[in-house]
């Protein structure tokens, strides 16, 4: 059967270099987006390009509108879907707990945590009828330490990572995979955005002297989908260079 993968939040970082990943390992692909419309286009271009198959969907995975069209659209261009990274989110944005707003929280949780369990619902309602598949969720060392003044932030990737572990036993008589990978500081464009001086001391702060590189977590995103990891499951993979 055709390998089928939706990626949300696809078209940077960490999705991009998993769809890159994918593609290489004989995927067809969609690349979900949600303003980073040339990014994604080019993306799917390339791999069309060299004998893979893409394509790029815009959808707000906030809203559950924009997802049923997503999983409509991949049923369509590529056929059943047999595996999803769940790499979309946003952080809301360094503020205190005194501080924070309600569209804040509303907003971080409509995408991270609420967008995840439905793409992870559309996707299990075509992996049952396939018979098999395997889901990723892309979460945060956040989760575990709490952030800095980004406990918003922290406290939906925690919520994944436990839902992580009931959904995975719920879904494993149906020969279906659930894990999750859960980074550290990775060399992305929010890091590479901040101040040098912040950069600087983030970077020595790191047991490694460096930051993960975005492909070193999509080849572990790639394991995990594939048959190679075919016990793993309810597993959450931090990936931190020991940090």
């Amino acid at each position: 059967m055709k390998k089928v993968a939706i990626i949300t939040g696809g078209s940077r970082g960490i999705g991009a270099a998993t769809t890159k990943e994918l593609a290489k390992a004989g995927y067809a692909v969609c690349i979900n987006y949600h303003s980073a419309k040339d990014k994604a286009e080019l993306l799917a271009s390339n791999i069309n390009k060299n004998g893979g198959r893409a394509i790029a969907v815009k959808a707000d995975v906030a809203k559950e509108k924009d997802i049923l069209a997503l999983f409509e659209t991949v049923d369509h261009e590529l056929g059943p879907i047999t595996a999803l990274v769940n790499n979309a989110g946003i952080n809301g944005g360094i503020s205190t707990v005194e501080n924070i707003t309600s569209e804040c929280l509303q907003s971080v949780f409509a995408t991270n945590v609420f967008g995840t369990f439905l793409c992870c619902r559309e996707a299990i309602r075509r992996m049952k009828q396939a018979g098999y598949g395997s889901i990723v969720n892309v979460t945060s060392e956040a989760a575990r330490f709490g952030g800095n003044q980004l406990s918003h932030y922290a406290a939906s990737k925690a919520a994944i990572n436990t839902f992580t572990v009931g959904f995975a036993r719920e879904v494993a008589p149906f020969n279906i995979r659930v894990n999750t990978v859960s980074p550290g500081v990775i060399d992305t464009e929010i890091h590479q955005a901040s101040p040098p001086d912040r950069l600087k001391n983030l970077i020595a702060s790191l047991p490694t002297g460096r930051m993960g590189a975005p492909e070193e977590v999509a080849q572990a995103i790639v394991w995990l989908l594939s048959d190679q990891a075919s016990y793993l499951s309810g597993t959450i993979v931090p990936i931190t260079g020991a940090r």
